[in-house]
């Protein structure tokens, strides 16, 4: 089943993982898009990519079924987006978070090794492998300081990816994303629940979806966080993806930064999302012990420089236009019920 723009797609129903695939289908790409077997069928995100898509099951953690998938059809290109990517939730699921996040990217470089696939393999890399380094900007050669479990099995994956470009000459490289969001995102970020949030406050819906605790995200028009002094460079997902796609188009691999190089605090986050339907964020937002991390990762800008020289890529979503389109779908798809 071999062709010349085979895509393998890895977390396909996440936020990435759609954007990813409507951009290859769009230039022509076969998809095959990977999710884990669930007796869930409803994928929201990939709803409108029904029919044009093929979607497998498979696990990052059996070696087996990836081999599988990857001798049936072969691919020209993978991309691997699937993790256990809620760096909150890697304090509580470290081994879960270790053996997906960190060995699952391992197994699939070994696939194509061991079926020896001219494949190009793309791995979703996280800010997070800097952790707390204090530096007020990033790039390719800042040194790495992951403090938290889902950024250590990042890390981890990352050299490996440069491991296996220098000891097998595979083309690998890793994408080094920022923060990224987009309506698509899920309602375990902070950015996705603070728009929801605005969304429930504004509209007066009744019933507002769950947080992580299990309760109401909204309870008596309240919004509880973090810390609201977390600094985080943020952008737009479907245009990240771009970039994905762009570093596997190129003749050599690279890792490279993808970010806006600015930086906003959740304070700010909240001030913009709710400003834009005309509400005072103070009047609906409290910072909650139960929703801090144990560690929280430096505040640094990403430098997309290399990004922008090779590839031609740069952000084009402003902070303000991305919260705002966030909020406006969120509210519509309340007014569509």
């Amino acid at each position: 089943m071999a062709s010349s723009k085979l895509a393998v797609v890895t977390g396909v129903t996440g936020q990435d993982g759609s954007y990813l695939a409507d951009l290859l289908l769009e230039k022509g790409y076969e998809v095959v898009g990977l999710a884990r077997r669930s007796t869930h069928y409803h994928h929201e995100n990939i709803q409108h990519l029904a029919g044009r898509m093929i979607l497998e099951y498979g696990d990052l953690i059996d070696p087996h079924s990836i081999e599988k998938i990857l001798s049936t059809y072969r691919p020209s290109e993978i991309y691997n987006l699937a993790a256990q990517s809620i760096p909150a939730d890697s304090w509580s699921q470290p081994i879960v978070t270790a053996e997906i996040t960190a060995l699952g990217p391992v197994r699939f470089m070994e696939a194509i090794r061991r079926l020896n696939l001219d494949t190009r393999f793309y791995q979703a890399t996280s800010r997070e492998i800097y952790g707390g380094v204090e530096q007020e900007e990033v790039d390719e050669d800042t040194p790495f300081k992951a403090n938290n479990p889902y950024g250590v099995a990042k890390l981890y994956a990352h050299l490996m990816v440069d491991t296996y470009r220098q000891s097998y000459d595979m083309f690998a490289c890793g994408g080094i994303l920022f923060n990224h969001e987009s309506p698509r995102r899920s309602l375990h970020f902070v950015t996705r629940k603070v728009t929801m949030a605005v969304a429930c406050i504004k509209t007066g819906i009744k019933n507002p979806p769950l947080n992580e605790a299990g309760r109401p995200l909204v309870e008596n028009g309240m919004l509880k966080l973090g810390n609201l002094d977390a600094v985080r460079d943020w952008g737009y997902a479907k245009e990240y993806v771009e970039a994905m796609y762009l570093m596997l188009q190129q003749d050599h691999p690279k890792d490279y930064v993808i970010a806006t190089n600015t930086a906003f605090t959740i304070r700010d986050l909240c001030e913009t999302a709710f400003g834009h339907v005309g509400l005072d964020w103070r009047e609906h937002v409290r910072s909650d012990e139960q929703f801090m991390r144990p560690t929280e990762i430096a505040a640094s800008r990403g430098n997309y420089a290399r990004a922008k020289a090779d590839l031609g890529w740069e952000p084009r979503m402003t902070f303000e236009q991305l919260l705002q389109y966030m909020v406006d779908e969120d509210i519509r798809r309340f007014e569509e019920r």
